[in-house]
């Protein structure tokens, strides 16, 4: 069964300096409540892998708006251009993969792989300033290491009390690898938390044993 808490209670658990592996794509599917408290809490020193941090008022981009993130790791920040700009005063340590090699990467370390090779980023400032250069077979490529968190938070639809998971639409995006990749996973379900067995197997994205914590959205929790 997973911890039930509520949100102040399971941001407690994420300690200052964490690296915090967080869903959500454009904002959407990035966990509002944890990040709010986050804020609050005020958890600092934090390394921050998003795919895109979305704005300084919504997503994760929030958490680097509040001075509480000394690197940031994503697919593209078109939308938070504070990052750059940061990172351009050295503010904030910034680190731009491609969205293959950022869930590779993440997926790698879930599944308890050495890293990545891949083509992309080859005689770009990809490999000038975050890949290896390896030569395999005769071909050349970019090697990069898994990337794991100390703490996954995302957002979920559904959720029964073992902690089976259900995403929509895009809350799903990155956040399964996620799951797998995290030492500590932390869930906000949006919806009342169900009793065991009312997910069809089918249906689950994330299974039970992958999530520690979670946080009831509506208050309700119908799993008795």
């Amino acid at each position: 069964m997973a911890n039930i808490m509520d949100v102040k209670s399971a941001v407690s658990l994420i300690k200052d300096g964490a690296v915090v592996l967080s869903g959500g794509f454009y904002g959407n599917g990035t966990p509002a409540a944890i990040v709010t408290e986050m804020i609050a809490q005020k958890k600092k020193d934090l390394t921050v892998a998003n795919n895109d941090g979305n704005t300084v008022e919504k997503g994760v981009g929030r958490l680097v708006a509040a001075g509480l993130v000394k690197k940031f790791i994503c697919t593209w920040c078109g939308r938070l251009p504070l990052a750059p700009e940061l990172a351009e005063k050295g503010e904030m340590e910034l680190e731009i993969n491609p969205q293959g090699t950022f869930v590779e990467r993440i997926r790698a370390a879930g599944f308890g792989l050495g890293g990545v090779l891949t083509p992309s980023g080859l005689n770009t400032m990809i490999e000038e300033k975050w890949g290896e250069r390896i030569t395999l077979n005769g071909k050349d490529w970019l090697y990069h290491t898994p990337l794991h968190g100390d703490v996954a938070i995302v957002e979920a639809d559904r959720a029964d009390a073992a902690g089976n998971l259900v995403f929509h639409l895009t809350q799903r995006a990155f956040s399964v690898a996620m799951c797998t990749a995290a030492d500590l996973v932390i869930v906000e379900v949006t919806k009342p938390i169900e009793p065991v067995g009312s997910i069809d197997p089918e249906h689950i994205h994330v299974p039970g044993m992958f999530v520690d914590v979670l946080v009831p959205m509506n208050g309700v929790m119908n799993y008795e």
